[in-house]
């Protein structure tokens, strides 16, 4: 009957087939828990991009926020300046009554910036902070400390932390061995130095 076939031992094929049948489930648990594993990894690390994405974009809308009439209040400040030049340079011949109408028009001007974080950098008899201040000319004084400002040529703004405008000042230096009072001016147009002006 079985003249062609070679004789199987069916006890030995039986454990080979069982044999494989134990191993095939066992790699297949293990290809899944990795593969789960590598899924798992995925999830958290896109869960950690997207949490630091929402924090990003929490972060740029509070500054949009906090700093959007940033422009605005900068092209403001001409105005602050020219009403200030113009009660400073206000003389008698002119009527009072012109005086106190522009100093009402600078306060309530101030005062509604203010509303909105605009405030003046406090520049004179201070110590020197390249921050907030930006030195226009050097003064020999040996009666003040050294690096202190001595005069205010533009007042300078910030709106609530961040510096708007800096100050204009001149610094103060002590004098090498020299009782003059010299002053060093920086000319910003040609970055040159003049001595003694």
């Amino acid at each position: 009957m079985n003249e062609g076939k070679p004789a199987v031992n069916t006890e030995e094929g039986e454990a080979r087939s069982g044999e494989g049948a134990v191993q095939a489930p066992v790699d297949e648990k293990d290809r899944l828990n990795a593969q789960l594993q590598e899924l798992n990894d995925r999830y958290v690390r896109l869960y950690a991009e997207f949490e630091n994405y929402k924090k990003r974009v929490s972060k740029d809308k509070e500054e949009i926020i906090k700093y959007g009439n940033e422009s605005l209040l900068y092209e403001l400040l001409p105005v602050i300046d020219h009403l200030e030049m113009a009660l400073k340079h206000a003389s008698d011949e002119v009527s009072s009554g012109l005086i106190k109408g522009v100093e009402i028009t600078l306060k309530e001007l101030k005062k509604t910036l203010d509303k909105f974080g605009l405030s003046e950098i406090e520049a004179a008899g201070k110590s020197f902070d390249p921050a907030v201040h930006h030195a226009m000319s050097q003064v020999e004084r040996n009666d003040i400390g050294d690096n202190l400002v001595v005069e205010e040529f533009r007042k300078g703004y910030r709106l609530k932390d961040k510096v708007l405008r800096p100050s204009l000042v001149s610094v103060s230096k002590k004098s090498g061995g020299q009782e003059s009072k010299g002053e060093t001016r920086i000319n910003m147009e040609n970055n040159n130095v003049e001595e003694g002006c």
